[in-house]
Protein backbone atom coordinates (compact mmCIF):
# COMPACT_ATOMS: atom_id res chain seq x y z
CA UNK A 1 0.00 0.00 0.00
CA UNK A 2 2.78 2.39 0.87
CA UNK A 3 4.53 1.79 -2.46
CA UNK A 4 1.36 2.57 -4.39
CA UNK A 5 0.90 5.75 -2.35
CA UNK A 6 4.52 6.72 -3.04
CA UNK A 7 4.02 6.22 -6.78
CA UNK A 8 0.96 8.47 -6.72
CA UNK A 9 2.94 11.00 -4.69
CA UNK A 10 5.58 11.08 -7.43
CA UNK A 11 2.91 11.95 -10.00
CA UNK A 12 1.59 14.63 -7.66
CA UNK A 13 5.05 16.18 -7.29
CA UNK A 14 5.26 16.44 -11.10
CA UNK A 15 1.81 18.03 -11.18
CA UNK A 16 2.93 20.46 -8.47
CA UNK A 17 5.94 21.41 -10.58
CA UNK A 18 3.61 22.18 -13.51
CA UNK A 19 1.45 24.34 -11.24
CA UNK A 20 4.57 26.17 -10.05
CA UNK A 21 5.59 26.85 -13.66
CA UNK A 22 2.11 28.20 -14.31
CA UNK A 23 2.53 30.55 -11.33
CA UNK A 24 5.79 31.83 -12.79
CA UNK A 25 4.13 32.30 -16.19
CA UNK A 26 1.23 34.15 -14.52
CA UNK A 27 3.62 36.55 -12.79
CA UNK A 28 5.36 37.28 -16.09
CA UNK A 29 2.09 37.75 -17.99
CA UNK A 30 0.55 39.99 -15.32
CA UNK A 31 3.71 42.08 -15.07
CA UNK A 32 3.83 42.50 -18.83
CA UNK A 33 0.14 43.42 -18.95
CA UNK A 34 0.57 46.07 -16.24
CA UNK A 35 3.69 47.47 -17.92
CA UNK A 36 1.98 47.62 -21.32
CA UNK A 37 -1.22 49.14 -19.93
CA UNK A 38 0.28 51.79 -17.68
CA UNK A 39 3.64 52.31 -19.34
CA UNK A 40 2.59 52.27 -22.99
CA UNK A 41 -1.22 52.67 -22.87
CA UNK A 42 -1.70 49.48 -24.81
CA UNK A 43 -2.62 45.89 -24.18
CA UNK A 44 -4.44 42.93 -25.62
CA UNK A 45 -7.53 40.95 -24.74
CA UNK A 46 -5.59 37.75 -25.44
CA UNK A 47 -2.94 38.59 -22.84
CA UNK A 48 -5.57 39.56 -20.25
CA UNK A 49 -7.48 36.33 -20.81
CA UNK A 50 -4.23 34.40 -20.52
CA UNK A 51 -4.11 35.47 -16.87
CA UNK A 52 -7.21 33.50 -15.94
CA UNK A 53 -6.31 30.72 -18.34
CA UNK A 54 -3.21 30.27 -16.18
CA UNK A 55 -5.10 30.68 -12.90
CA UNK A 56 -7.31 27.64 -13.57
CA UNK A 57 -4.47 25.08 -13.79
CA UNK A 58 -2.72 26.78 -10.87
CA UNK A 59 -5.81 26.20 -8.76
CA UNK A 60 -6.83 22.77 -10.01
CA UNK A 61 -3.32 21.32 -10.12
CA UNK A 62 -2.04 23.20 -7.10
CA UNK A 63 -4.80 21.76 -4.92
CA UNK A 64 -3.47 18.26 -5.60
CA UNK A 65 0.01 19.25 -4.50
CA UNK A 66 -1.37 21.02 -1.41
CA UNK A 67 -3.23 17.85 -0.36
CA UNK A 68 -0.09 15.75 -0.78
CA UNK A 69 1.93 18.20 1.33
CA UNK A 70 -0.75 18.37 4.04
CA UNK A 71 -1.37 22.05 3.29
CA UNK A 72 -5.08 21.55 2.65
CA UNK A 73 -7.81 22.94 4.88
CA UNK A 74 -8.22 20.89 8.02
CA UNK A 75 -9.41 21.85 11.49
CA UNK A 76 -5.91 21.62 12.94
CA UNK A 77 -6.98 22.78 16.38
CA UNK A 78 -8.96 19.53 16.73
CA UNK A 79 -6.71 17.31 14.61
CA UNK A 80 -3.60 18.24 16.60
CA UNK A 81 -5.20 16.86 19.78
CA UNK A 82 -6.04 13.50 18.18
CA UNK A 83 -3.96 10.44 18.92
CA UNK A 84 -2.24 8.59 16.05
CA UNK A 85 -5.07 6.09 15.61
CA UNK A 86 -7.82 8.72 15.60
CA UNK A 87 -5.76 10.79 13.13
CA UNK A 88 -5.55 7.75 10.83
CA UNK A 89 -9.32 7.19 11.06
CA UNK A 90 -9.96 10.88 10.45
CA UNK A 91 -7.63 10.88 7.42
CA UNK A 92 -9.24 7.72 6.07
CA UNK A 93 -12.77 9.10 6.40
CA UNK A 94 -11.79 12.46 4.86
CA UNK A 95 -10.02 10.74 1.96
CA UNK A 96 -12.97 8.43 1.26
CA UNK A 97 -15.41 11.34 1.33
CA UNK A 98 -13.05 13.32 -0.89
CA UNK A 99 -12.96 10.44 -3.38
CA UNK A 100 -16.75 10.35 -3.56
CA UNK A 101 -17.09 14.11 -4.03
CA UNK A 102 -14.33 14.29 -6.64
CA UNK A 103 -15.67 11.32 -8.58
CA UNK A 104 -19.06 13.07 -8.73
CA UNK A 105 -17.48 16.38 -9.77
CA UNK A 106 -15.40 14.74 -12.50
CA UNK A 107 -18.38 12.79 -13.80
CA UNK A 108 -20.66 15.84 -13.82
CA UNK A 109 -18.05 18.00 -15.54
CA UNK A 110 -17.67 15.63 -18.49
CA UNK A 111 -20.87 16.77 -20.24
CA UNK A 112 -19.93 20.42 -19.63
CA UNK A 113 -16.46 19.92 -21.07
CA UNK A 114 -17.73 17.71 -23.90
CA UNK A 115 -20.21 20.34 -25.05
CA UNK A 116 -17.52 23.01 -24.97
CA UNK A 117 -15.17 20.77 -26.97
CA UNK A 118 -17.84 19.83 -29.55
CA UNK A 119 -18.63 23.44 -30.35
CA UNK A 120 -14.96 24.48 -30.23
CA UNK A 121 -15.78 27.09 -27.62
CA UNK A 122 -13.50 30.06 -27.54
CA UNK A 123 -13.53 33.55 -26.16
CA UNK A 124 -16.58 35.70 -26.75
CA UNK A 125 -14.25 38.70 -26.98
CA UNK A 126 -12.66 39.75 -30.26
CA UNK A 127 -8.96 38.96 -30.06
CA UNK A 128 -9.48 36.60 -27.12
CA UNK A 129 -8.10 33.10 -26.64
CA UNK A 130 -9.93 30.64 -28.92
CA UNK A 131 -9.41 27.55 -26.75
CA UNK A 132 -11.82 27.93 -23.83
CA UNK A 133 -12.70 24.24 -24.26
CA UNK A 134 -9.11 23.33 -23.32
CA UNK A 135 -9.35 25.40 -20.17
CA UNK A 136 -12.59 23.66 -19.20
CA UNK A 137 -10.96 20.28 -19.86
CA UNK A 138 -8.69 20.94 -16.89
CA UNK A 139 -11.71 20.53 -14.57
CA UNK A 140 -12.09 16.72 -14.88
CA UNK A 141 -8.31 16.33 -15.11
CA UNK A 142 -7.83 18.26 -11.86
CA UNK A 143 -10.62 16.28 -10.19
CA UNK A 144 -9.09 13.02 -11.40
CA UNK A 145 -5.65 13.94 -10.13
CA UNK A 146 -7.10 15.06 -6.80
CA UNK A 147 -9.02 11.76 -6.54
CA UNK A 148 -5.79 9.92 -7.27
CA UNK A 149 -4.06 11.78 -4.45
CA UNK A 150 -6.99 11.02 -2.14
CA UNK A 151 -6.51 7.37 -3.07
CA UNK A 152 -2.90 7.68 -1.91
CA UNK A 153 -4.11 9.29 1.31
CA UNK A 154 -6.59 6.43 1.76
CA UNK A 155 -3.86 3.83 1.28
CA UNK A 156 -1.55 5.66 3.68
CA UNK A 157 -4.23 5.96 6.38
CA UNK A 158 -5.21 2.29 5.95
CA UNK A 159 -1.57 1.26 6.30
CA UNK A 160 -1.29 3.30 9.51
CA UNK A 161 -4.38 1.55 10.87
CA UNK A 162 -2.88 -1.84 10.01
CA UNK A 163 0.31 -1.10 11.96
Amino acid sequence: MRRAAAAIDAVTEAVGALAALAVLALVVVMSANVLLRYGFSTGSVWAQELEWHLLVPISLLGMVWALKRGEHVRVDVLYAAYGPRLKAWSDLLAALLGLVVLAAMAWLSLAYVGQSWRIGEGSANPGGIPWRWALKAVIPVGCGLMALQYLAETLRAAARLKD
